[in-house]
């Protein structure tokens, strides 16, 4: 596509070691709609007439076709996407072909394929979020009334029902859904027109091309339109925050299925053995998924660190984006097709929650919110509840097992009241501020979430 300014080929070693049509083959079909939407406005403008746009549109289609088949030839030697199709419908179709590109630059066609890519993509990843949502708040709804120790520093702290923990996992994904068809706005805009770094004085009528394309904006500035990433780096970004949360759900799960916790089994069918020892049962899917964060962490920061010193306007370090990209996409997105599919088949083991809840302890804040309602000051009652905490360590009882006594040689405010406070679903239901874990508050959440997400 350079001979006339060259003298002597290509280098193997170069041919090798530029080409991307390794991995950006899968931009063929944005690709081919990206340059229909070309012709058509080559051909509006009077530079093709209606009869070489329909070859140029029957040869892209019938090229799409055999990819779609793994039949077409990719050529290494022709490096990337975009020559490959372009060379091979010049050669079905003759000059038609050769004048396709007329007014566009691989700078901006590649700038219009990854959006276009990206803009795609971008709602399968919403679509998959809401699928891993939904099996959440399935799992919540099967096991409303299971109480579970909620933890800080890996501590039981305080219960909680085991929907109220799952549905905080809703509302990080929520807003990872919410941050992606965020960036998806930004990206939804045609660079396409750009050329090369100034456009060109062949003037495309570019509002027709984004309305071909379904784009609602147009990019104002052509040197910023061939060499913007932000929105892959926004996407990437988004998509690193999705791993964390798998990851961070992926831990607590792998806590919960351990023979300590004994809080859920999770399927045979998304777990692994050992190739030694016969009784073991492995969280693999959760074990992944945790790895795998690493990567997207990983791809995030690559791009970034490709970006930072780049001079206007578009450089071939620009190629290096993609593969960060695919291997995103393609990460989270098996992910949380696997996840989805997991969570449904987990079962909740309640007899171990019930144990496990039954922790004196995990009633120490009602005691002292009971002495804050008898007059106390927080402090205080934080200070007198620690010293009922230590006898009852001391003793080796529970905070029901001491005398009303005890309690009075602790605080005058203790009165025989404070029994009641020692009753797991009088905490949980107690508990009915906006957000907060009670029975009642649970379930409005959950009945809010499956109509949302339905």
């Amino acid at each position: 596509m350079w001979k006339g300014r060259f003298k002597t080929d290509t280098a193997q070693l170069l041919k090798d070691f530029s080409e991307s049509i390794s991995f950006d083959w899968r931009l063929y079909r944005h690709d081919i709609v990206g340059s229909i939407a070309h012709a058509t406005a080559l051909q509006a403008a009077g530079l093709i007439t209606k009869e070489e746009l329909e070859a140029i549109r029957g040869g892209l289609l019938a090229i799409r076709d055999e990819i779609d088949k793994g039949e077409f030839p990719w050529q290494r030697d022709l490096e990337d996407v975009h020559m490959n199709i372009e060379a091979e419908l010049t050669r079905r179709i003759g000059d038609p072909g050769a004048k396709l590109h007329t007014a566009r630059s691989r700078n901006d066609q590649v700038a219009l394929d990854i959006r276009l890519y990206l803009r795609d993509e971008a709602g399968e990843i919403i679509h998959l979020i809401s699928e891993v949502q939904k099996s959440l708040v399935d799992l919540g709804e099967r096991n409303a009334g299971v109480i579970i120790p909620g933890y800080t520093h890996l501590q039981r702290a305080q219960p909680v029902l085991f929907a109220h923990h799952l549905l905080a996992y809703v509302e990080m994904l929520a807003r990872d859904a919410g941050r992606v068809a965020d960036a998806r706005k930004r990206l939804d805009v045609l660079p396409l027109g750009s050329g090369a770094i100034a456009g060109s004085t062949i003037n495309l009528d570019r509002k027709l091309i984004a309305r071909e394309l379904g784009f609602p904006a147009i990019s104002q500035n052509s040197m910023d339109a061939v060499s913007d990433r932000d929105f892959a780096v926004e996407l990437l970004s988004a998509l690193a925050l999705i791993g964390v949360h798998l990851s961070r759900l992926s831990e607590d799960l792998i806590l919960w299925a351990s023979a300590e916790f004994k809080f859920v089994t999770i399927s045979d069918a998304y777990t692994t053995g050992s190739s030694l020892m016969p009784q073991k049962k492995n969280p693999d899917v959760c074990e992944l998924t945790r790895g795998k964060t690493g990567r997207l962490v990983g791809n995030l920061m690559a791009l970034l660190t490709l970006l930072k010193g780049l001079p206007m306007t578009y450089n071939r370090d620009m190629q290096e984006d993609k593969e960060p990209v695919f291997d995103s996409l393609d990460t989270v997105k098996h992910s949380l097709q696997i996840y989805a599919a997991m969570l449904r088949e987990i079962q909740v083991n309640p007899a171990p929650c019930a144990s496990a809840v039954a922790d004196w302890a995990l009633l120490a804040t009602d005691v002292a919110d009971y002495l804050v309602l008898h007059g106390v000051p927080f402090r205080k009652a934080h200070e007198i509840v620690g010293k009922t905490v230590a006898l009852c360590l001391e003793r080796s009882v529970g905070l029901a097992d001491l005398s009303l006594e005890d309690y009075k040689a602790l605080s005058p405010a203790f009165e025989d009241d404070v029994y009641g406070v020692f009753n797991v679903e009088r905490s949980i239901d107690a508990r009915t501020n906006p957000g907060a874990p009670s029975r009642a508050n649970v379930k409005a959440q959950l009945e809010r979430w499956k109509a949302e997400l339905n």
